[in-house]
């Protein structure tokens, strides 16, 4: 994402492919319980079952990733050291300093690829600036998870794993039409405050909301563009909220700019009004948990992706495959679910929550 920018790039392109949840199937399920995913000192892990639980091959895998500057960043580089930890009887983790600077970045790989490592996990500062060093590793030999941003072409990695931006839309924009027909509202204002408009990220995630809103009969009534930060989140909903006096539903995008969302709508005394929030941290979890405040639900862009992503780049350092499914290879493209977090379900995703 070249035009991301550097203190907020952080989020990815979705493209589609198999869809797994938080703490997917990265083993030899036997039953129906949902993969096990552990809470680990406040990261989240996944727990190897079956045949793939058991040590193997060493494994040395390498790690880049932009410099944990925000909650979301800070809980992907956690999660990949807690899930390394787990796996520490077969897997050796080589993790460089997170950078905003691309340049240092695509240096640091280098040198983990001088390294001989493995496998490497890379989510990029800049996907179409380090694509020719994710293309030279897989020239190689050393194959590459691609973590989020994805590269330019599918030559420099080997495997992409993701969110889903446009399900985050749907899904937020479905149950807040549940939600008002449940009340029965016929004609809601319904507002959005989104990311930064300009990033494809933005673009899809809006989109998915106004699809979801259209198939039930509604539209986006109020909207403003924020910045993923918390200054930028409070004066956005401080601009909506005066020029909407009314409101039945609000959808802020990004739970880091919640932070500030939630105060603007606190400093302006509003209360008529549910909101949805995106991505799945901890506080607005907890919120949601105790139903005391306008917000209601979340959708989920986890950061335990990381952990799935070191939990695949161990198998793929063993030639292993992914348990219940047929191929004997790890998917090319795993895409993780958006999934709503409510009052209901609250504690079932408390562990793949993080600090924001």
């Amino acid at each position: 994402m070249t035009d991301l920018p550097t203190s907020l790039a952080r989020r990815g392109f979705l493209i589609g492919g198999a869809a797994v949840g938080a703490g997917a199937l990265l083993a030899g399920c036997t039953s129906n319980e949902p993969p096990a995913a552990q809470a680990n000192g406040g990261a989240n892990v996944a727990a190897g079952q079956g045949d793939n639980a058991k040590a193997g091959k060493m494994v040395t895998i390498g790690f880049s990733a932009p410099a944990a500057d925000h909650g979301w960043i800070a809980a992907i580089t956690k999660n990949a050291k807690a899930q390394a930890e787990k796996f520490k009887a077969d897997v050796t983790l080589k993790a460089t300093e997170g950078t905003n600077d691309a340049s240092q970045q695509i240096a640091q790989v280098e040198t983990l690829i001088n390294q001989k490592v493995d496998v490497l996990v890379i989510l990029p500062m800049d996907g179409k600036q380090l694509t020719s060093v994710g293309q030279s590793a897989m020239d190689k030999g050393i194959p590459v998870i691609n973590l989020d941003r994805i590269f330019d072409t599918p030559l420099a990695y080997r495997t992409w794993i993701g969110g889903d931006n446009y399900r985050m839309g749907v899904n937020a924009g479905a149950y807040i039409a549940a939600e008002m027909k449940k009340k029965g509202i016929s004609n809601p204002v319904i507002g959005e405050i989104a990311g930064i408009d300009s990033l494809p990220l933005t673009q899809d995630r809006s989109r998915g909301f106004k699809d979801a809103l259209a198939k039930a009969g509604f539209a986006v009534g109020p909207r403003q563009a924020a910045e993923f930060t918390v200054e930028t989140g409070e004066k956005a909903t401080a601009n909506l909220l005066q020029a909407a006096p009314k409101l039945d539903a609000l959808w802020n995008h990004d739970d880091d700019q919640g932070i500030g969302v939630m105060a603007a709508i606190s400093a302006a005394n509003r209360k008529e009004f549910i909101m949805v929030g995106g991505a799945g941290s901890r506080n607005m979890i907890d919120k949601i948990k105790a139903d005391s405040d306008v917000i209601k639900a979340t959708v989920l862009y986890s950061p335990s992706m990381s952990s799935s992503a070191i939990a695949l780049a161990r198998l793929l350092g063993q030639a292993k495959g992914m348990g219940d499914l047929a191929e004997h290879e790890i998917p090319a493209l795993i895409t993780t679910y958006s999934a709503v977090v409510t009052k209901e379900n609250a504690a079932q995703y408390a562990d793949v929550a993080f600090d924001s």
